[in-house]
């Protein structure tokens, strides 16, 4: 059987590389998200639609992508996903939950210890020459 993915913007090559064993795939050549329009038409012969939280998942994209076998969402969350509306068109929708968990609380610490320490200030006195 021959499958075929609509890829909305570009994710690492690895991943590009391990769907294109299973399938023909066409990935968004810009840098930005495709227009409502664009990402309608391009979903309409598509079995599997890898998208970002950028992407509206709503009945009318379920609608336009007819062939539709899954969808999977390059992003922790899904709030753009009506999930409901997957669910009752028994169409399969998946995230990437947890990816950011450990770089968050990393952030979060090197915040606390920059306020802590006064990082900003001693950089623009340090800088300055003062």
């Amino acid at each position: 059987m021959h499958y075929r993915a609509y890829v909305t913007r570009m994710i690492p090559e690895a991943g590009l590389a391990l769907l294109r064993t299973k399938c023909e795939v066409e990935v968004n050549p810009l840098d930005t998200a495709p227009s409502r329009a664009e990402l309608l038409a391009k979903v309409a012969d598509a079995d599997v639609v890898i998208g970002l939280l950028t992407d509206n998942i709503d009945a009318e994209f379920f609608d336009a992508a007819t062939k539709l076998k899954g969808y999977a969402n390059y992003a922790v969350g899904f709030d753009n996903i009506d999930v409901a509306e997957a669910s009752r068109r028994k169409v399969p929708v998946s995230n990437t939950p947890d990816v950011l968990t450990q770089a968050t609380a990393e952030l979060a610490w090197a915040l606390l210890f920059a306020v802590a320490r006064r990082v900003v200030e001693t950089d623009r006195i340090m800088r300055s020459g003062t």
